[in-house]
């Protein structure tokens, strides 16, 4: 679980602040893909570090991790929606409150299902 300590509080005790260098690397062709990295990074990735709130709190799945292989997928996270029905970049996104209430009860080897529809 990671959050943005000068956002939120910490929402468990376990969880750790996302940093200004904070990155996950996003690149098949890294080794350290689909693993947090810390900027500057020559490899593509994504900023966990966020002007908008949608990675204020992100819960990490364990979905191609921690031994990652390339074209397997990247990261899935829990974090929170922009709106209802707008999609995401193929993570599961929760209303901020629920994602919270979520993030309070969690522990470590809990199961996300879903269900197909």
């Amino acid at each position: 679980m990671l959050y943005r300590a000068d956002r939120i509080a910490r929402p468990n005790y376990w969880a750790r602040p996302i940093g200004p260098q904070d990155l996950w690397s996003d690149d098949v062709s890294d080794s350290n893909y689909n693993h947090m990295v810390a900027a500057p990074y020559a490899f593509s990735h994504e900023k966990l570090r966020r002007s908008d709130p949608l990675y204020d709190l992100v819960l990490l799945t364990d979905w191609n991790w921690p031994n990652a292989v390339p074209g397997d997928g990247s990261a899935i996270f829990l974090h929170q929606w922009r709106r209802p029905g707008y999609p995401t970049e193929g993570c599961v996104a929760f209303r901020r409150d629920h994602l919270h209430w979520i993030a309070g009860r969690i522990a470590l080897g809990t199961r996300l299902i879903i269900p197909e529809v």
